[in-house]
């Protein structure tokens, strides 16, 4: 799996309000958004809600990912 790339701050503190205020539903609702971005025809909130949407999965997820040092 390739671990998605948060670009600024914001990204960060979007993903974090997600998961406080969702819990483990916090990923749908990133989903959720990055589609009603591609609907209205947003494509950089788009991109923006599934990178958000990749970060919330792999801070769910209780083992390491990608190379240990």
């Amino acid at each position: 799996m390739q671990v998605p790339i948060l670009g600024d701050r914001q990204s960060f503190e979007d993903a974090s309000e997600l998961m406080k205020a969702f819990g483990a539903q916090a990923g749908r609702e990133a989903a959720s958004r990055a589609d009603k971005s591609r609907d209205l025809g947003n494509h950089i909130r788009f991109c923006h809600w599934r990178q958000i949407e990749r970060m919330i999965f792999l801070l769910s997820i209780e083992q390491p990912v990608g190379t240990i040092h």
